[in-house]
């Protein structure tokens, strides 16, 4: 099992701990590491940042599914590999996350954020050289250049809130960082389909889709250049008590291999990355076929199609960011992972049930109530993990998530599309539901041991208890 972070000393304090007194509104009580616990003000300009650079990306990863058909008769390829174009994302992932991983352990955030955005945006001017039927092979090099990107995109989120926020906000700030990968899908929902319409002339077509890939480009530069200026390394002061304890603990402690290991020995990490890993699959496999899943129902409706995804994304990032918020105030990681992931299946079950009803606007609903379940799960998921895990590195957990999301999403994306093939979009939903009973199961199997909460609650006892504090239910929850 994972340690359960650095000793502290008898009293409950940390060592070489000095008190923040009269730093202003940005100061908090307390410090670790030889130095005082303080918020910087550029948190919210870096996590803000990483949310536009990672939009960006995950604009590109959508694009293609969300107009299939159109990108399918001017390649001349059948569906399938189109489909590809998105699951590229998912394949590049997988082997790619231990090397990302150990880099962001042993060189920081700045550099995995240069490298992201860098590979972004060059992805994205590399599609401007396929913007001729026989050129398929330039933008499927372009799309895997964007799915190496995302490898070091994913699992940033949970790693920005703590280097650089502090213990009241860390889950907000981890769902806003989710937030922009979020709107970046809705965006790849909303905006092809009124960028790229479905003519037949296929020169008037390549002129539509270069205004696309234009646009993209010029924003992948623009938000790369940011990055150089404005991206920092981390704050100079530690945001919080338990990133303190991290911080004091000596370097050559650190063993990226041992870390993996231990891991990989927690009983509740290993339930969560199989329950994430089949929710957020579901997700994928739901987002990358969702054209195909709303014309064989309603044939022509390829803007409305795109329309449904964007209501599942915008519900989804206001779940997300409600989720991030509630668990600041409460804490209550497994109570609210496990409503919520009962009402992922729940909804999944009504969108399923609806959808060939003939009413759009049925779908609409039932698709936004969706979203905002199952798409507001997946900053939960990262911000459990990074409790269960303390003082494991957040990137290191939340790459060991993704690859389980980008496996089950590859398995569901496959087979869900050959079952819609043969059997029709109904059996290929309940095929999904099935899985998310079983992450429902699973999840209410996961021993809350909030360790990340507990390092910063053991270093304040010798400190007054605030009016109000959620102490008492941080630890009647890590008792269950």
């Amino acid at each position: 099992m994972v340690s359960s972070g650095p000793e502290l000393a008898g009293n409950g304090s940390v060592p070489g701990v000095r008190a923040a007194a009269g730093e202003g509104p940005e100061a908090e009580r307390g410090g670790g590491g030889g130095g005082e616990v303080r918020l910087s003000r550029r948190r919210w300009a870096v996590v803000l940042l990483f949310s536009s650079y990672s939009l960006c990306n995950a604009f590109q990863w959508i694009q293609y599914g969300s107009v299939n058909n159109i990108f399918s008769r001017f390649y001349g390829q059948p569906a399938f590999a189109i489909d590809w174009l998105s699951m590229c994302y998912m394949l590049a992932y997988i082997p790619l996350l231990f090397p990302v991983a150990w880099l962001l352990d042993c060189r920081g955030l700045r550099l995995i954020a240069l490298a992201g955005s860098a590979l972004n945006c060059l992805g994205a001017w590399l599609k401007l050289g396929s913007l001729k039927p026989h050129l398929f092979a330039v933008t499927v090099l372009g799309q895997v250049v964007c799915a190496v990107a995302q490898v070091f995109i994913l699992g940033m989120p949970s790693r920005i809130a703590s280097v650089w926020f502090g213990a009241h906000e860390v889950s907000t700030a981890c769902s806003i960082a989710v937030f922009g990968n979020q709107l970046g899908i809705a965006v790849g929902f909303l905006v092809p389909p009124v960028l790229v319409p479905d003519v037949e002339d296929l020169e008037q077509l390549a002129y539509h889709i270069s205004i696309m890939f234009f646009i993209t480009a010029a924003v992948a530069t623009a938000l790369f250049i940011l990055v150089i200026i404005v991206f920092q390394e981390k704050p100079p002061h530690p945001p919080s008590r338990a990133r303190a304890l991290i911080q004091s603990k000596p370097p050559e402690d650190y063993s990226y291999l041992h870390s993996i290991l231990r891991l990989l020995h927690n009983t509740n990490f290993l339930l969560l990355m199989i329950s994430y890993g089949l929710n957020a699959g579901c997700f994928y496999a739901l987002s990358t076929l969702l054209n195909r899943m709303v014309l064989s129902h309603y044939p022509g409706e390829v803007v409305n199609a795109g329309r449904i995804g964007l209501t599942i994304i915008l519900s989804g990032m206001v779940g997300a960011l409600i989720s991030g918020i509630w668990l600041d105030k409460t804490k209550t990681y497994k109570y609210t992972t496990l409503v919520v992931y009962i009402m992922s299946l729940v909804g999944l079950v009504v969108y399923t049930f609806t959808l060939s009803l003939g009413h759009l606007w049925v779908v609409f609903v039932t698709a936004g109530a969706l979203g905002f379940f199952m798409t507001g799960y997946l900053p939960l998921g990262f911000e459990y993990a990074a409790e269960l895990t303390y003082p494991e590195s957040e990137g290191t957990s939340s790459g060991l998530l993704n690859v389980s999301a980008q496996v089950f999403g590859i398995i569901f994306t496959i087979s869900q599309g050959q079952i819609m093939d043969h059997f029709g979009t109904w059996a290929g939903n309940i095929f999904l539901c099935s899985f998310l009973l079983v992450g429902t199961i699973i999840t209410a199997f996961i021993k809350a041991d909030l360790r990340r909460q507990q390092a910063n609650l053991e270093s304040e006892q010798t400190e007054e208890v605030p009016e109000g504090s959620t102490a008492p239910m941080i630890l009647e929850e890590s008792r269950l």
